[in-house]
């Protein structure tokens, strides 16, 4: 029964293979070539690191495995600096010949998407509300309570000024 599996299980495979292709990893178009074979010579340290049958094997591993990450990490900002020093670069130059369509299309690149942070509605007593007519509710309360001590505040430091005093 299991040599049957295997069997099918590699006929499978090897037609899939044969007929959709390998999946092609897409990376970002800043990383270098250089930088992509220094990220398989990493992944074949990290193999290394789990087939490794003795502990001093291991750690020898991990150590040349944390060296290799190191410097991975090294290539990829340096490349990310120069692809970043490339683009605005080509923006002055956009700026300066006066290129708008250019000079919008690479800012945009650099500036990238720009997502405000959502922090939860929370209640009085600081739990979070999950409900939007809920959230509505309460940032009307909160406007309400927050104009009424401006409102406040305000008539109290005009009156100090009336009075002569701050």
């Amino acid at each position: 029964m299991e040599d049957n599996w295997k069997d099918i299980k590699e006929a499978l495979t090897s037609t899939c293979q044969e007929v959709l292709g390998l999946k092609k990893h897409h990376h970002k178009e800043w990383i270098s070539i250089e930088t992509l074979d220094r990220t398989k010579e990493r992944k074949n340290k990290k193999t290394a690191i789990n087939n490794s049958r003795t502990r001093t094997e291991k750690v020898q591993a991990q150590a040349e495995y944390t060296e290799e990450n190191k410097q991975v990490k090294r290539s990829i900002r340096a490349d990310k600096k120069k692809y970043v020093e490339e683009l605005t670069k080509t923006a002055e130059k956009a700026a300066r010949e006066g290129n708008m369509k250019q000079l919008y299309d690479t800012t945009k690149k650099l500036s990238g998407k720009y997502s405000k942070r959502k922090r939860p509605v929370k209640d009085k007593e600081g739990k979070p509300i999950t409900e939007i007519q809920e959230q509505r509710n309460r940032w009307v309360e909160y406007k309400k309570g927050y104009g009424n001590e401006l409102y406040i505040e305000r008539k109290l430091m005009f009156c100090r000024i009336k009075q002569g005093q701050k």
